[in-house]
């Protein structure tokens, strides 16, 4: 079973490393038998499973749910799960609903969205507690209505400011960091920066790691998948070869181009 340590050797190695998100037990099973480390049950659900417009329908309860299915087939990647809008209103709220994550999903970890400093008292609260946090920060899906879709860290000031939270978050107690449609350039810039993991999706190649919905990898994805993406499925024929392209593409580079 991979742990919180081996993924932060991984990083101290050099070496890239592989998250897919996963809603139910035979994905984190294919995901998890094909050297997924990181297995991330993302409010992701509320579109690709449940068919919402945004992510923000999404209950604790419904992640709790989703939670327990991925950990009944998971015994070997380590389990993320993402705080659901509003499940963090308050530092009590937050600690509780992220101790709920834990003790009745199974949850290995708890993600959060949001950039102030708020979320990072909040990422020292449960780091008190002894539940490891991965912050994220770009573009935040949970904000969408307020700041939209769009890359992140363009500008000089705006990369600035990522760099000073992200540092920030490491200080707070974060033990990883996510980096959503963030500018490739300052997403190098931080994962250097850092001495904690940081996953990229549609953050250029030069994280630590990257990750990918399972609904795109496999091209599932209704009204067409992200730019950044790609569809493993359809040159292996296969569940279980598609997760073995997208893995050593990664591990070899090769994704994102």
């Amino acid at each position: 079973m991979i742990r919180l340590k081996d993924l932060h050797a991984l990083k101290a190695a050099g070496e890239k490393m592989v998250c897919l998100t996963a809603y139910d037990a035979t994905q984190s099973y294919w995901a998890a038998q094909n050297e997924v480390e990181i297995l991330l049950v993302g409010d992701s659900l509320g579109m690709v499973v449940q068919g919402h417009d945004t992510t923000l329908p999404v209950s604790m309860d419904e992640m709790i749910y989703h939670t327990q299915m991925v950990q009944r087939r998971n015994h070997q990647a380590w389990c993320m799960v993402d705080m659901p809008f509003m499940s963090d209103a308050t530092l009590e709220t937050g600690v509780h609903n992220a101790g709920r994550l834990m003790k009745e999903g199974g949850a290995n970890m708890v993600k959060l969205e949001g950039r102030t400093e708020f979320h990072r008292q909040l990422v020292s609260a449960l780091s008190e507690q002894g539940i490891p946090v991965c912050a994220h920060l770009g573009l935040l899906p949970q904000s969408v209505h307020k700041t939209g879709y769009r890359m992140v860290g363009k500008d000089a000031a705006e990369a600035e400011h990522l760099l000073a939270d992200a540092q920030r978050f490491e200080a707070a107690g974060a033990d990883m960091l996510l980096l959503e449609c963030v500018s490739p350039s300052i997403a190098k810039v931080i994962t250097e920066a850092l001495t904690i993991p940081v996953i990229g999706i549609g953050a250029g190649p030069d994280t630590d790691a990257q990750v990918l919905v399972w609904h795109d990898v496999m091209g599932l994805t209704i009204g067409g998948a992200p730019s950044f993406s790609r569809n493993f499925l359809a040159d292996t024929g296969s569940v279980g070869s598609a997760i073995q392209a997208y893995v050593k593409a990664v591990k070899t580079g090769d994704f994102p181009e």
